[in-house]
């Protein structure tokens, strides 16, 4: 567990919270010196302490599991976004604004040309999907229902609904979307 530096996270945790060893070691109903050690690196803490800690510091216990980030990896440049086009569809661009793909959440940018459709079949997300019309207006259809969206306007797509957008105009659209699963 030394490896993973959930001591010093304990630590760095504590010290934001302007605690002392004493007080979190109370609050969490270890020994100091139990807590001394496991912040130094002297002792693995079980996993009932290790709890208790983390109830203590009112944080989740995967909190002392987590890698530091890179924060300059957690930018994405407007000039280095990752662009998605599906195949046989030239005119519906995706650009990733989220730095990971692989994450339980998709944030992106549909730009759709004129007359066209996010897709000919409808789909659907295993998540909730939100979305913004950033430009133009678009046809949003959910399962049976059809919406006309303008500049401005947002929307809820439920989990599990049928749907796909539509720019039946002349001119580009563009929507912002997050997708959470």
């Amino acid at each position: 567990m030394n490896d993973l530096n959930i001591g010093i996270k304990i630590c760095e945790i504590r010290k934001k919270q302007d605690l002392s060893i004493r007080d979190l070691a109370k609050l969490a109903g270890v020994t100091p010196s139990l807590l001394s050690q496991i912040e130094r690196g002297l002792a693995n803490p079980s996993v009932n302490s290790l709890k208790s800690i983390a109830s203590a510091l009112n944080v989740p216990l995967f909190t002392f599991f987590m890698s530091e980030v890179d924060k300059r990896n957690l930018i994405v440049r407007k000039d280095n976004r990752k662009k998605v086009i599906l195949p046989g569809n030239n005119d519906v661009v995706y650009e990733v604004l989220s730095p990971e793909i692989n994450d339980n959440f998709e944030f992106a940018i549909m730009n759709l040309s004129p007359n066209t459709s996010s897709c000919t079949n409808f789909i659907e997300h295993k998540g909730y999907e939100i979305a913004y019309i950033l430009s133009g207006e678009a046809n949003l259809y959910i399962d049976e229902d059809k919406f006309t969206l303008y500049e401005g306007d947002s929307v809820k797509v439920p989990i599990g609904s049928r749907h796909r957008w539509e720019n039946i105009t002349n001119n580009d659209t563009k929507v912002i979307f997050a997708v959470i699963l």
